[in-house]
């Protein structure tokens, strides 16, 4: 078991190069590996797995507990011993004190662990309130397996579930995977704010999710969190509003400066980065190093807002211009990065500044969270609106209306739009206008504001039918008795977006990206009391007059002047459409091939070859469908290939042995 146990974390060494570390228990069956990236506490007293004071629990942790010395001076108080200076000696400290679920009601931070508690001889997992970080575990072989990140579990000997075809559809319909999917039957994610406890009766066999998801225990939570800010709502003035926001902020990114070692953030020139980099810098003596990701292509580069706002607020500012063949050539690295089927394009740049920022820093501040929280996404702007225009006209007529919206390619949009655009105001100005005309087009058809959301949120609209044998299992997004009991269709998409897009999207592709350079990146803005505040803040401290982030953008310009934030927002991402016609096009055809889609048998070729015909003639922008099918296709060649030379080893060993 300790080859097995050593050979698992070794497979996560991108995640801790510092350390490693082993613990069995031959009697019970159990091991835990662990690598270590160290950020507090050095010194050897922080190595793991680490075993609590009295013996009872030993843990396996990932993560950062910002407000460990505040529980550490509670614990002394109370006569709690301690060795070293480790957030994760506080944390078992605090299960010993207060239990597992007492504990992380009081942890402020991101963490994803696996407790073995000896008295009780239960294995116990855990994940933080949002999802920042990850943990998977399944059956599979014979053992309970669990891990940060799938090629840990897959690096145990007999590991080879089958790949679970409707988590393969919820993935062409939304980019990823939502927990507690995973691509392997029978693998799953924990979801977020989660304890697991899997008494002996558990350890041995796949119970089945339905019979899993009644032991989810929840210790917080976003949807009480979202009716209880909607039932007492903030009630004091506009200027009341930001002094608090701005104070809730300034302490949840004070408490994520806390390092041992070089401390940094990603800077984009938006609202959100912008926020946390000047907060920040207003609390720093010396200047705060930021990083930042330009393209040549002017859709795609922030990097030159990023560097004016970081000139005004005196950063330490390291910017580098990446050229199309430097991103591309990060594409064939996505199935090892991504190690489980992802297949949002912005992981390219995420990935880059990261690197980036692992140059300097061991530890990157980012600005995620921001739109989800305060209204930032285009959609919660223009979404309500929109159907309260269209929503009385007959289907027919909204089927018509899209048949004239896309009766030219995006292209020849997007040329009409360039030429009105330096007469419009900044606001109003348009990047890629001719997707977005696209975009809507395709939701004019709906039927009800639910379905809007899911037309929004979905790129192949019926992905059963894409991929055989398949059934579309549900989600939240489809399970209407899980949402919060909210007023405005605005509210409920901001909080389905925390719950669903925000951490299997979102924060999945940071966490891969930064700890694939051995980078931790940490989300102030995700702080749980931040979150809970700006539930308590009225719609219209959020969404003002058309326009998202109302409440965090007064906050901003305390500190940067306003011309230097107001335009358009951009997302993070790169040309995928362009590449895929040109450098990308022989790369794509090899894998979206007729007759290798019918061999492997995952996909129906027909609609596959049909958008890509359309795409590669320029008539419809098909990137992100055409995207989800390509990052599985790449994943599933680099499976064989790990496969196969796995295969090779063993007869070769076998040869050797015989």
């Amino acid at each position: 078991m300790h080859a097995m146990a050593l050979a698992m974390s070794d497979s996560l060494r991108h995640r801790g190069p510092d350390d490693g570390g082993t613990w069995i228990d031959v009697e019970n069956g159990v091991g835990f590996g662990h690598r270590r990236l160290s950020i507090i506490d050095l010194s050897p007293a922080g190595h793991q797995p680490m075993a609590s004071h009295n013996d009872r629990h030993v843990i396996c942790y990932n993560g950062e507990i910002y407000n460990f010395r505040e529980l550490r001076g509670e614990l002394e108080a109370k006569g709690a011993p301690f060795r070293g200076h480790s957030d994760t000696e506080v944390l078992l400290a605090a299960i010993d004190a207060w239990g597992v679920a007492g504990a992380l009601k009081r942890c402020n931070g991101m963490f994803a662990f696996a407790l073995w508690d000896r008295a009780e001889r239960s294995l116990i997992l855990a994940r933080d309130r949002l999802g920042e970080k990850p943990l998977y575990f399944g059956w599979a072989g014979g053992a309970f397996l669990f891990g940060s990140e799938m090629r840990a579990l897959a690096a145990w000997h007999d590991f080879a579930p089958g790949i679970d075809r409707g988590a393969l559809a919820l993935s062409l319909r939304h980019n990823y995977i939502p927990a507690p999917y995973s691509i392997y039957k029978g693998i799953y994610k924990l979801p977020p704010a989660t304890i697991l406890n899997l008494t002996p009766d558990l350890q041995s066999r796949d119970p089945g999710l339905e019979t899993l998801a009644r032991r989810f225990e929840p210790y917080w939570s976003a949807r009480e969190a979202a009716e209880r800010g909607s039932a007492e709502p903030f009630s004091g003035s506009d200027g009341e509003a930001v002094n608090a926001l701005d104070t809730c902020l300034r302490a949840a990114v004070d408490s994520r400066t806390v390092s041992d070692v070089p401390l940094g953030a990603f800077l984009s020139g938006g609202i959100d980065s912008s926020t946390v980099v000047a907060l920040m810098q207003a609390q720093s003596a010396r200047p705060v190093k930021t990083f930042s990701i330009g393209f040549h292509e002017a859709g795609f580069n922030e990097a030159e807002h990023a560097k004016a706002v970081a000139a005004h607020l005196g950063t330490d500012h390291t910017e580098l211009y990446v050229t199309p063949s430097e991103a591309q050539d990060v594409i064939p690295n996505l199935p090892e990065l991504y190690d489980e089927p992802f297949a949002d394009s912005s992981q390219i740049p995420t990935y880059l500044v990261s690197k980036l920022a692992r140059g300097k820093v061991t530890v990157s501040l980012s600005g995620d969270g921001g739109d989800e929280l305060f209204g930032g996404y285009n959609r919660y702007a223009w979404a309500e609106t929109i159907w309260r225009k269209i929503g009385w006209l007959p289907a027919p007529g909204r089927q018509a209306l899209s048949k004239i919206m896309t009766s030219a390619a995006p292209r020849t949009w997007q040329h009409l739009f360039d030429v009105v655009n330096p007469v419009m105001p900044g606001r109003w100005r348009q990047e890629r206008a001719g997707e977005k005309l696209h975009k809507l087009a395709r939701i004019l058809s709906t039927n009800g504001q639910e379905a809007l959301y899911m037309r929004l949120l979905s790129h192949w609209s019926d992905p059963a039918s894409v991929v055989l044998g398949s059934e579309e299992p549900a989600t939240i997004l489809t399970d209407s008795s899980r949402w919060a009991r909210l007023d405005s269709f605005t509210a409920r998409m901001m909080y389905l977006d925390t719950v669903n897009y925000l951490p299997d999207d979102i924060l999945t592709k940071v966490d891969r990206a930064s700890m694939a350079v051995s980078l931790e990146a940490r989300v102030p803005l995700l702080d749980h009391r931040v979150v809970e505040f700006a539930w308590r803040l009225p719609m219209h401290m959020k969404v003002r007059d058309g326009q998202g982030k109302w409440a965090l953008r007064q906050v901003l310009e305390r500190y940067v002047p306003r011309k230097l934030i107001e335009r358009p927002k951009m997302g993070f991402g790169v040309p995928i459409d362009h590449w895929l016609r040109g450098p990308l096009r022989d790369w794509a055809e090899a894998l979206l091939d007729e007759s290798r889609l019918r061999r492997e048998g995952f996909f129906d070729p027909a609609p596959i070859r049909r958008l890509w015909a359309e795409h590669l003639s320029g008539r419809a922008n098909w990137q992100y469908d055409l995207w989800d099918v390509l990052v599985f296709q790449a994943w599933h060649e680099a499976q064989k290939r790990k496969h196969d030379k796995a295969s090779s080893s063993a007869s070769s060993q076998a040869v050797v042995h015989g």
